[in-house]
């Protein structure tokens, strides 16, 4: 495994110097995250500070401003995130030095999602929030575009997969052509759920930022209230109900061991009505802004092709998905497409009830 990216020292003397937060009284590496990310944990008198270098990658100084300003943005309206801190000079959130960008954060303590129905329920409503602040959002930079729907990068993933699982740690472990089978029926739910998605109007659905990753690792918790909500790169212009198909999926998806064969097929549907009924709340004074019948039919089939670009991606590129073993997860994941497909009526019920 790669060694985490650290600051050096007369590194982290400088880019601290352009900060107004005081004396410094510690500091202490902050290890998660990407690992070419560096990041520390500094306190003062004035509070505690998340500094971070963006990854070579990640550091495209205009898509960073846009995220900046869709940060700033929420920030001035009360939404739960860790607020930017601007150099001393001239205020700018984004400090550029020998060709890195740094930023620093107000850091923000709270605990990982913990499955209750409450913090279901916020996680929910607090996407309702984003969504809402940001209906009429425009920025000065050109946002990103594209998802996971009807995406030719994930049909691509998903053809390059055999030929990731023919190199010789994989090949003798693995019948290849039940894998061809199995990555052949993904591939058709995905097309499939695609083409339901368009049938139902998305593309002449409005166009709005949406986060792109809203899932439970990218929120802060206390007392099941969502607290702060990080990881803003992904965000970019999309229909708003790909972003919120996704997070029902992550709040709900049902998972287990590192041994993907033992996840059992259904979605958690009390975590799922609950993160829909949390969105849902948002909108109760404003109906004509709540999901329309055709978004809410929508919503089973990007659930689909959500799940089968999470794994596509990563198991074309590597073989693995994180810890696990790449096969074993494309099974299990197709069993779980298959459920989707099963229960789509009972899962619109489920939201037309909320």
């Amino acid at each position: 495994m790669a060694e985490r990216e650290q600051f050096g020292r007369d590194e982290l003397a400088i880019v601290l110097s352009h900060y107004d937060i005081g004396v410094i009284e510690h500091i202490e590496e902050f290890p998660r995250g990407s690992r070419k990310a560096p990041k520390l944990l500094v306190t003062s008198p004035q509070g505690e500070f998340l500094l971070k270098r963006r990854a070579q990658g990640k550091d495209d100084a205009v898509k960073v401003a846009f995220t900046h300003q869709l940060q700033t943005f929420l920030a001035l309206k009360q939404f739960p995130l860790p607020h930017l801190i601007g150099t001393r000079d001239d205020n700018n959130s984004l400090l550029q030095w020998t060709g890195c960008i740094y930023e620093l954060f107000e850091y923000i303590r709270g605990n990982s999602y913990n499955l209750h129905l409450d913090s279901t329920f916020d996680g929910g409503r607090i996407l309702g929030l984003y969504h809402k602040l940001l209906k009429d959002f425009t920025s000065d930079y050109e946002p990103p575009y594209g998802s996971y729907h009807d995406s030719k990068f994930i049909t691509g993933s998903l053809d390059k997969i055999p030929a990731t699982f023919a190199a010789p740690q994989w090949a003798s472990k693995i019948n290849s052509e039940l894998l061809k089978s199995g990555v052949l029926r993904l591939r058709q739910a995905y097309k499939d759920a695609a083409k339901r998605v368009e049938d139902l109007g998305l593309s002449d659905w409005p166009l709005q930022i949406v986060h792109g990753d809203w899932h439970p690792g990218n929120m802060l918790f206390r007392n099941n209230k969502v607290v702060g909500v990080i990881d803003y790169d992904t965000a970019r212009m999309q229909q708003r109900v790909i972003d919120m198909a996704n997070g029902a999926l992550q709040f709900s998806i049902t998972g287990g061991t590192e041994d993907p064969s033992t996840w059992p097929d259904y979605l958690d549907e009390s975590r799922f009505k609950r993160f829909v009924s949390g969105y849902d709340t948002v909108y109760k004074m404003t109906p004509d802004q709540q999901l329309s019948v055709a978004e809410i039919e929508a919503i089973p089939s990007l659930m689909i092709e959500a799940m089968v670009a999470e794994a596509a991606i990563p198991i074309a590129a590597t073989g693995s998905f994180g810890r696990m073993e790449g096969y074993g997860f494309l099974q299990m994941m197709e069993r779980k497409v298959r459920w989707v497909q099963k229960n789509a009526p009972q899962i619109i019920e489920h939201i037309m009830e909320s």
